[in-house]
């Protein structure tokens, strides 16, 4: 792992709702030492006042990063140092989901109307822990559309101490979209971030949203400090076993699928926790094989056996011996075409 958090910022995992849990990490871990990446957004009340460990991961997850929902400074700094305690090398705070839960919440993305209220955030955490705070925000919100408005909430908050900023280049519409649309429907605007390193050259920024290839990746490197990729990290996560050799300009051999597959496996079998099953982990897998030959026998293999009341618990060994079957039984057939 590199020393500065900073370096570790050129290539990040957003922060997503029931999908960046702690398995999901352990897994992404694998594929790539250096990627930054982040839990899912909890929320300040949760962390407070609930029962759960909301803040439980593996070691071999670092670096990683508590993404926190919240808008009360006092409750922000508390559960900063509640992150810190438990060693997460990061605290991010949430301006950029526009669901209806958030905004009823009074925190997400309509707290860019509220560059104040989150520079306090910042300032009290600050004073409270020495790990980073950073900001995750949109490029607006509903009509808050120029660029002055934008740079005006970088520029509250980062006088408030922030010097840290991911971008999803897209604008939130509070009204009239719901969470997914707002993943896809308002037009990106790279140009917007691109902007905003531009006039603010000493903070780092960060770009999120439709970045789908290492090749897109290290375009966006040209123009800002880092780049979070998302939904494509999930739908095809193979393509982070590249990351380390193309971003970080490490020279190591990444594991094959096979050898990821064997490694979670041992994890499954790790793990002894009430009501656990292995498709907690499976779920997350589906994409490891995609694009290549056995890929939808795998994705149906570990639907179909991974869930219901007596599930496999040799759940990826038994899909990796369907994908290996198969793959066989292609290079046969190709072979005796070519015979």
């Amino acid at each position: 792992m590199m020393q500065s958090l900073a370096e570790h910022r050129k290539f990040s995992v957003a922060p997503m709702l029931d999908w960046t849990d702690r398995h999901c990490r352990y897994f992404l871990r694998l594929l790539s030492g250096n990627a930054l990446l982040y839990t899912e957004m909890v929320t300040t009340g949760a962390l407070i006042y609930g029962k759960g460990d909301y803040l439980a991961f593996n070691e071999q997850e670092h670096p990683v990063a508590l993404q926190l929902g919240g808008s009360d400074a006092g409750d922000m700094a508390r559960c900063a140092v509640m992150a810190q305690e438990r060693g997460y090398d990061e605290v991010n705070i949430n301006v950029g989901c526009p669901s209806d839960r958030v905004k009823n919440g009074s925190f997400g993305a309509c707290l860019m109307a509220q560059p104040e209220v989150v520079a306090a955030s910042v300032k009290a955490m600050q004073a409270e822990v020495d790990i980073p705070v950073t900001v995750k925000c949109r490029i607006g919100i509903d009509d808050m559309d120029e660029y002055h408005a934008f740079a005006q909430f970088v520029e509250t908050v980062a006088n408030a101490g922030c010097d840290t900023f991911i971008v999803h280049a897209r604008k939130a519409w509070l009204q009239g979209l719901s969470p997914k649309e707002n993943r896809e429907v308002p037009p990106l605007n790279y140009p917007r971030v691109h902007q905003l390193k531009a006039d603010w050259p000493q903070l780092n920024i960060s770009i999120n949203g439709g970045v789908k290839t290492l090749d897109a990746v290290k375009e966006q490197l040209n123009h800002v400090d880092g780049v979070m990729m998302g939904r494509e990290v999930y739908a095809n996560p193979y393509l982070m076993a590249s990351v380390d050799k193309e971003i970080f300009k490490e020279h190591s051999t990444p594991l094959t699928r096979r050898e990821i597959v064997l490694k979670m496996q041992q994890y499954i079998e790790t793990i002894d926790e009430p009501g656990f099953k292995p498709w907690h982990v499976a779920r997350h897998m589906l994409g490891l094989y995609a694009g290549e030959a056995g890929g939808r026998i795998w994705r149906r293999y570990l639907s179909q056996n991974g869930t219901g009341k007596s599930p496999d618990p040799s759940l990826l060994l038994n899909a990796l011996d369907s994908v290996e079957t198969a793959q066989a039984n292609v290079a046969a057939f190709n072979e005796s075409k070519v015979g």
